[in-house]
């Protein structure tokens, strides 16, 4: 049984809220939640896909879990790793919305690398919602295959960014191409958008990611699939 404490349950409250708050004040933690969103992986993935050591992403995880922001599950010798929930999403994009509004060297970043690849108005997720059972858009989705797999829009078509401008002959023509990637801030979108419309192809971005789209509860699929 946890020991009885001396203050007020208010207070006992905020200090767990604020023990939360120091987790999550890390970039690279911050960095593991966008890959977790993206679907469950072993600390050796995630620390390939960071550029970590094993052993300092293990540390970062276990933090993580302590503070009931991730669970994990055994996979015979590895541990596969997941978020604890949607609202972990939430909290991040909290987080981005307060930096955005806020903060004056989160603007010049925008605008010094975002903007400058991408002024227009990005497509909303009701919006994008709303037009997918009209057929008159692609979703091309920019995450590595095995991301794609382990989830994503309906009907989307798969090409990482590397191998996209050999294969635009496999995008429909007359139809707008809506790209997404990890997140609101991963440069994959920002990228594939930049070298579609250089080549007079209309293409705009999903406003934020995968992992938002999820958190919103709108439907995903699992597996290869094409539009």
């Amino acid at each position: 049984m946890p020991a009885l404490s001396s203050q007020p349950p208010k207070r006992q409250i905020l200090e767990h809220f604020a023990g939360i708050a120091r987790v999550l004040g890390h970039a690279h933690r911050l960095e593991i939640i966008e890959q977790l969103a993206q679907g469950e992986r072993a600390v050796e993935g995630i620390a390939t896909r960071l550029g970590q050591s094993v052993a300092n992403t293990s540390q970062h995880l276990q933090l993580m879990r302590r503070a009931g922001l991730l669970s994990a599950r055994r996979d015979g010798k590895r541990v596969l790793y997941r978020l604890a929930g949607t609202d972990v999403i939430d909290v991040v994009s909290a987080l981005r919305r307060l930096g955005e509004a806020h903060l004056a060297e989160v603007r010049a970043v925008m605008e010094g690398y975002f903007h400058s690849k991408d002024d227009m108005e990005p497509v909303r997720r009701d919006e994008l919602a709303a037009r997918l059972g009209a057929g008159d858009v692609t979703l091309l989705d920019l995450r590595p295959e095995d991301e794609f797999i382990a989830g994503h829009l309906p009907g989307a078509l798969n090409i990482p960014l590397d191998q996209l401008e050999v294969r635009l002959a496999e995008l429909p023509e007359n139809r707008e191409i809506v790209a997404y990637c990890r997140g609101p801030y991963c440069v994959l979108s920002f990228e594939a958008v930049a070298v579609l419309r250089a080549r007079g192809i209309g293409a705009r971005r999903l406003e934020d990611g995968f992992p938002e789209w999820c958190a919103a509860s709108l439907p995903v699929e699992h597996g290869m699939s094409t539009p």
